[in-house]
């Protein structure tokens, strides 16, 4: 099945984004767009304008490799890894993280965006200290 245009022209402006060119996020969100990740919830393309600015802000670098996805109708599911770098975590290396997101359109424009993603892997076990009792409980619980 071949890709829908929508998801095709939002794979390649995401993974196009950085801190220079965030304005393009107009071409992908719908005005009233309702983002969310396990941290966040944001309303508007104004807050989201203002989540990534954020985001990228604290970030070394971020990109998304994208694996799969699911299309249906107005809804995709895409699953990605994301690899970032930031100061303060895992001494200034790469973090990889396995997730997936869950979009809805309006006309031609996502307005609904929700990431699942394990915040351990991609942030907890990376604290010092809090780190290493996170990755102990995983350890535990998968026995």
């Amino acid at each position: 099945m071949a890709q829908p245009k929508w998801l095709q022209h939002f794979l390649s402006t995401y993974q196009a984004l950085n801190k220079d060119n965030l304005a393009r996020l107009t071409d992908i969100y719908h005005d009233e767009i309702e983002f969310e990740d396990p941290l966040h919830k944001v309303v508007g393309l104004t807050d989201l304008n203002q989540y990534f600015a954020n985001l990228y802000e604290n970030v070394t670098d971020i990109h998304f490799d994208i694996h799969h996805y699911i299309a249906q109708d107005n809804q995709a599911a895409i699953y990605w890894t994301m690899v970032y770098s930031h100061p303060k975590l895992n001494s200034g290396q790469d973090i990889q993280v396995e997730g997936h997101s869950l979009l809805t359109i309006v006309g031609d424009r996502v307005i609904r965006h929700r990431d699942y993603v394990d915040m351990g892997a991609m942030l907890y076990e990376h604290i010092p200290l809090l780190g290493w009792g996170v990755k102990a409980i995983k350890n535990r619980a998968s026995r």
